[in-house]
């Protein structure tokens, strides 16, 4: 009688947990959607105002990760109220603002539209392949998070090396880096979800959209020099 007790104890442990793991993704997806949004806003704004035209490459890297870097950590204080959904609507528009310098160079190009929309489908479909694979693989990949940490400050440093020595390669080389490592990172965030690491829908949120935002940012700036129309 106890042992059953203690089954069903467990049985409804379980159940609990999946539901409330099922919840968060559910909310995360939702709120994912919703941060298109502001960083079309963004976007626009950048590129109707030229706010981000006068920055200097070196300048224009740092405010933007001193701006991501500074968004996060208020993100992750005020995560458990709307504050917080406030603060990452305002982070998803200063993505699309400082995403309008790259989106206005490609624009530009005779087949600009068509390059934004296949960066855009492109990026969508990367993010529902990891996050497929997220749900079916039972394997523990917490590990992995240490070696992607490690892919990203790589290329960081390799994208600053190759900006300041002007060398095409180097860059070229350190956007396939960066795309592999942020696509990876899509899984490794799904899965922390889906594992019940990460049971808080905004942080989920904000962590998912820098990766998504690396993968587009990159594959629109790929596509532009591999296959831009003067």
């Amino acid at each position: 009688m106890t042992d059953h007790v203690q089954t069903s104890g467990q049985l409804g442990t379980t159940a609990s947990s999946a539901l409330q793991r099922n919840r968060v993704l559910r909310n995360t997806y939702a709120l994912l959607a919703i941060t298109l949004l502001p960083t079309a806003v963004g976007a626009w704004f950048g590129m109707s105002t030229g706010i981000t035209r006068t920055l200097g490459p070196m300048l224009s890297i740092m405010l933007f990760l001193g701006g991501m870097i500074a968004f996060q950590v208020a993100i992750h204080r005020y995560r458990n109220s709307g504050v917080g959904v406030a603060l990452l609507m305002a982070f998803t528009f200063f993505m699309g603002v400082m995403l309008s310098r790259l989106l206005g160079i490609v624009l530009s190009m005779g087949n600009g539209t068509t390059l934004v929309m296949g960066a855009f489908a492109s990026t969508a479909a990367v993010f529902a392949v990891m996050a497929t694979l997220a749900t079916v693989i039972k394997r523990d990949i917490s590990g992995m998070g240490s070696w992607l940490f490690v892919g990203m400050i790589a290329a960081l440093v390799g994208s600053l090396i190759g900006m300041l020595l002007g060398s095409p390669t180097l860059m070229l080389a350190m956007i396939a880096l960066s795309t592999m490592v942020f696509s990876l990172y899509m899984l490794y965030d799904v899965k922390n979800i889906v594992d019940g690491g990460e049971t808080n829908y905004i942080v989920a949120t904000t962590h998912l959209y820098i990766s998504i935002f690396a993968v587009f940012q990159n594959l629109l700036a790929l596509f532009g020099i591999m296959g831009g129309d003067d």
